[in-house]
């Protein structure tokens, strides 16, 4: 019998032989004959990053072409892939014409194909004495499962397209990926703290979840977790965070043996528990003079607001200082789909089905925000990886109150809400837009009164019912019109159900209680 410490067992964690033995016997297939069941195996145990290592180009036709002429180095594109795919640098200009001057045609070819100008990264930085950068964005092939997020967000610039990888090849996209690996970091002179989006340029940042998960192509909650974890690393550092993370779709694409994307330490907690599991972690952690350090408790709507609902509550009320990321999906995606109490009126799922005795669901949606602001003292924010300031603002604020925080953030679900793998980012706007899920930030130390601590900006017509386009009123149901989860709902004209005009009327109610709590009206 092993009478070995569990903590020791890391001790005898050789990540080489790691790395040699075990994910390359999963990577060439031998792993599941040959495997011999040690420690570490029958353990589990895996080191940080190891994802990397997986090779996903054999996933998907397509791959996006980079179009350096028109890229503007927004930064969306890396920002909101899912699979940690595409990557940006800048490359000091000096440095970019010396390796000109000393490449062979074929790498010549490429510094220019994926390198230019850009006013943000060149003309700005030379007005200010800067030495101008060059912009430049590279795919990863064996990360890319081709969800065609990038080319989404990138929009109307067209710096990005779909194409078929035998266009180019998988070669020339290794090659081109093999010159970022080359080229030195991005200097932090051209990384400016203000510009949140840029975060992604730190290599800190990019490594704190790596591609080589096991997501669904498009993942809407993967880039939640990308975010959160590139600006807590950026503030803080590489070793400044540690995660629980409550069973769900998070866990396992994140912990599918041997791969993990993490950089960062985390465990897998049950269901019900992750958040007072965290409370272990910080009280652990605060006795081991690690006070510093944040913990970050992650799960899913049905993890937080069902099963675990009062696990949180309690976590609340102790004023600790822990951090709490709910990926509202409204379902149950790591199950099968069925519904949550976060889950929208009318919409189907398993355990909701549509039909002549019931329209779908009936419940009315619990709102985690109107929970949890409830509480005393707790930082609270609802937000979308769309949203990218809002975003990084939530969670940066998150980090530095000193106290319990809840940051709720929509997460798109394609298989279960029926929607194209490249569609996470254009439906969180939408779902923001329509009423369906308001952005807001609830801050305790802004004041006393709910409506100084609560704050709704970041959403369109604040004062109004519902926003606008080409004149017409914005709401759920052009959202829900969007998605295969509430098909049912519309006849062959598109009319909505009698169903489908309450949901409207309870996205509504919600909309106008948040306002009153925060003073609009």
């Amino acid at each position: 019998m092993n009478t070995q410490a569990p903590s020791d067992l890391f001790e005898l964690l050789d990540v080489e032989d790691f790395q040699k033995r075990i994910i390359d016997g999963y990577n060439d297939g031998s792993a599941e004959l040959e495997l011999e069941a040690d420690l570490s195996v029958a353990r589990s145990i895996i080191p940080p990053s190891t994802a990397q290592h997986r090779d996903f180009s054999y996933i998907g036709p397509d791959i996006p072409a980079f179009s350096q002429e028109d890229c503007v180095a927004c930064m969306e594109c890396v920002t909101e892939c899912p699979d940690t795919a595409i990557l940006a640098k800048v490359v000091g200009e000096e440095d970019y014409n010396s390796r000109l001057d000393e490449a062979d045609e074929e790498t010549t070819e490429r510094l220019k194909h994926h390198l230019s100008e850009t006013k943000k990264f060149h003309t700005v930085p030379a007005k200010k004495g800067i030495e101008p950068g060059m912009f430049g964005i590279f795919v990863d092939p064996s990360k890319c499962k081709g969800c065609g997020e990038c080319v989404e967000v990138c929009g109307e610039h067209d710096a990005l397209k779909m194409v078929e990888k035998e266009e180019m090849g998988l070669d020339w996209y290794r090659k081109s990926f093999q010159l970022y690996r080359d080229l030195p970091a991005t200097d932090d002179k051209y990384i400016n703290e203000k510009i949140l989006i840029d975060m992604m340029l730190s290599q800190g940042a990019v490594d704190s979840f790596t591609g080589g998960h096991g997501a669904c192509m498009g993942c809407g909650e993967v880039t939640a977790l990308r975010m959160m974890l590139a600006a807590t690393h950026f503030v803080y550092g590489p070793e400044a965070i540690g995660l629980v993370a409550a069973t769900g779709c998070n866990t396992v694409y994140a912990s599918t043996y041997p791969y993990n994307p993490y950089q960062a330490p985390w465990m897998n907690s049950l269901f019900e528990n992750a958040a007072t599991t965290a409370a272990g972690v910080r009280l652990r952690w605060d006795q081991a003079g690690f006070a510093d350090k944040k913990v970050w408790a992650i799960g899913g709507d049905g993890g937080m607001l069902d099963i675990g609902l009062q696990a949180m509550s309690r976590v609340l009320a102790s004023g600790m200082n822990i951090n709490i990321l709910i990926l509202d999906t409204q379902v149950y995606s790591n199950t099968g789909g069925q519904t949550s109490t976060a889950t929208f009126h009318g919409q189907e799922s398993k355990l909701s089905m549509h039909g002549k005795a019931k329209p779908g669901k009936t419940e009315h949606r619990k709102e985690a925000a109107q929970i949890v602001m409830m509480h005393p003292d707790v930082f609270v924010a609802q937000t979308t990886p769309a949203h990218i300031n809002h975003f990084y603002r939530s969670i940066m604020a998150a980090n530095e109150y000193e106290g319990p925080s809840v940051v709720i953030v929509y997460t798109t679900c394609q298989p279960e809400h029926g929607v194209g793998d490249d569609m996470s980012s254009h439906q969180a706007k939408l779902a923001v837009e329509t009423r369906t899920y308001p952005l807001l930030v609830h801050d305790p130390r802004n004041g006393d009164l709910l409506s100084e601590r609560l704050s709704l900006k970041g959403n369109p017509a604040l004062k109004e019912n519902w926003a606008q386009r080409d004149g017409k009123d914005l709401t759920f149901i052009d959202f829900a019109s969007t998605e295969g989860r509430f098909r049912k709902h519309f006849d062959a004209n598109g009319s909505p159900s009698e169903t489908m005009k309450a949901a409207e009327k309870d996205r509504l109610k919600n909309w106008r209680q948040l306002q009153e709590m925060a003073g609009l009206i």
